[in-house]
């Protein structure tokens, strides 16, 4: 907790002056004597506890002085709270092997299924934004929260060649800096000054792919860039150790992705766990492996969307207010049981 206006702390210089002259008062009070014909009618008069006890009310009224000053100070906190203009970038790999049937219909339909249902469970609270990537990245849905719009969008994803997953996560970063003014776009030219250490902006990527980059940007160097930025990368490794065969799509021959002749290729690359998994540990996201349309849309349903957060400098002096207010009612209550007037 911090203060807006420090200098006023040295107001609690007076909480030992009032101390010394409640002390000073109770001196000056001139003793009397009063004649009883019994010691046990002083008892009975005087509890044991009656000597302490007449002094709560008034470390009561220095607690609560204290408290008051605390709010003149202006004191704030910072806190995380759900952010209520997030955004949500979905960058799906269209590449050639997203064709493949090791997981039916194919990868790619299974994928925009999931997607789809993802879309589906946000209802419109946060804006998505649908980027595909395959030897380049292409913003195909700027975020938005019709779903309309991105249901559309994600049904009409098409496969090309190439995988480029750097330039999947730097296409996000450009289409998350055209609503955020925090950030730079990875393609302005202009340099980036790093968020602090583990804030991140209320914007997260969520990366699928089924294999490893081929072309463009280094993944990791476009990971840094999202470190840089403080956006999020979750990453999603889509696909089985099945070598199934490729059937044609998107109007191209398999083969021209993965060599060979005829109909189609059988499918051989991995996924490249260990890049995503750095992209993900770098940026603050996570990585996750799915080999079924049922352990994809595990993933999406899991994904930690509703933690997105943005920090706020909120001003508490409210409370210090409240309690300093209770205080001083609880001290006056006090007086007047401990101390009726008669």
């Amino acid at each position: 907790m911090e203060l807006i206006w420090p200098g006023f702390l040295y107001l609690l210089g007076l909480i030992p002056i009032l101390v010394i002259a409640y002390i000073w008062v109770l001196r000056r009070r001139k003793p009397f004597a009063v004649r009883y014909s019994s010691l046990s009618l002083v008892h009975a008069a005087f509890p044991r506890q009656a000597q302490w006890r007449r002094h709560i009310p008034f470390a009561l009224f220095l607690l609560a002085v204290s408290s008051l000053i605390m709010a003149v100070g202006r004191p704030v906190s910072t806190i995380q709270v759900p952010a209520s203009n997030s955004t949500i970038i979905l960058a799906i790999d269209v590449s050639r092997s997203m064709c493949s049937t090791d997981i039916l219909p194919s990868r790619l339909e299974a994928a925009k299924a999931a997607a789809l249902q993802f879309v589906k469970s946000q209802e419109g609270k946060a804006q998505i934004g649908i980027v595909a990537f395959a030897g380049f990245a292409v913003l195909i849905q700027p975020p938005t929260t019709d779903q309309e719009l991105l249901e559309t969008a994600i049904k009409n994803l098409s496969t090309a060649r190439r995988t480029a997953i750097g330039e999947g996560i730097m296409m996000s970063l450009d289409t998350i800096a055209e609503i955020d003014d925090s950030i730079t776009s990875p393609y302005s030219g202009i340099e980036q000054i790093p968020v602090t250490g583990g804030e991140y902006i209320p914007a997260i990527v969520v990366l699928l792919t089924d294999g490893v980059s081929t072309s463009g940007t280094d993944p990791l160097v476009a990971a840094q860039m999202s470190v840089d930025r403080g956006v999020r990368v979750y990453t999603i490794g889509f696909g089985t150790d099945h070598n199934n065969t490729l059937p044609n799509c998107g109007g191209f021959q398999a083969s021209d992705s993965f060599g060979g002749g005829g109909g189609g290729t059988r499918f051989s690359r991995e996924i490249d766990e260990e890049t995503l998994k750095q992209v993900s540990d770098m940026t603050g996201g996570t990585y996750h492996l799915a080999s079924s349309a049922d352990e994809l849309d595990g993933v999406f349903r899991n994904l930690p969307t509703q933690l997105i957060t943005v920090t706020e400098t909120t001003e508490v002096s409210v409370i210090f207010v409240l309690v300093g207010a209770i205080l001083v009612a609880l001290a006056i209550a006090l007086s007047f049981i401990w101390h009726p007037i008669s």
